[in-house]
């Protein structure tokens, strides 16, 4: 059996340490975020820390890394007060990944990958096309983790766009698969779902 103390991996070799513990939480969720800044340059990035808060009022969370260095989707979003969820499936993988290299504000990752940007209903972000979930979301507030100096940003959900009626079941429940969704094993693994079982709602057992 492996076994890491908290020493070996302050000492260990920084990739290393940051494939390590970047997949060691199990397996994340894969999107791009859409913005468009000030200027009118859409900017669109790959993020695995989205998480579900809350559904009513429908609410998400998602942890920026230190702002010491430029965030553009950061700053788009605290200029524009919204942006685009776009689940990235099996198809794009190899687009949505290159979207995380560091182009500079003036360049749109739109220009430099075959993914497009659509708008909707006069929602001002970008969203992916072709997306097969997409959710239009506005900023509501920021929390520092003073641990590290990431941040916790809150937004809520204000447009939720499924591509077609096959994904969505009776009850209002998503299939992720049948949508093609992935999900994201460390910082750089893309896997496809399968649904092994849907279990209804868990209720005390009767002695």
């Amino acid at each position: 059996m492996l076994h890491y103390s908290r020493s070996d991996i302050d000492q260990m070799d920084k990739l290393f340490r940051l494939n390590l513990i970047n997949s060691c939480t199990g397996f994340k969720s894969a999107n791009l975020l859409g913005t468009k800044s000030i200027n009118g340059v859409s900017n669109v990035a790959v993020f695995s820390s989205i998480t579900h808060l809350g559904s009513n009022p429908p609410l998400i969370g998602f942890i920026l890394r230190p702002t010491t260095v430029p965030r553009d989707t950061y700053r788009n979003i605290k200029d524009s007060g919204v942006f685009t969820v776009n689940h990235i499936h099996t198809e794009i993988i190899g687009d949505a990944h290159h979207t995380s290299a560091k182009y500079p504000d003036e360049v749109s990752e739109f220009t430099k990958t075959d993914l497009e940007e659509e708008f909707l209903d006069d929602f001002p972000a970008p969203f992916v096309k072709g997306a097969q979930i997409r959710l239009g979301c506005r900023f509501l507030n920021e929390y520092e983790i003073k641990e590290n100096g990431t941040l916790l940003l809150v937004s809520q959900i204000e447009h939720v766009y499924i591509s077609n009626d096959a994904i969505q079941q009776p009850d209002g429940w998503l299939n992720l698969q049948t949508a093609g969704s992935v999900s994201i094993n460390g910082l750089d693994g893309y896997a496809k779902a399968t649904l092994l079982e849907r279990f209804p709602y868990a209720r005390p057992k009767k002695s």
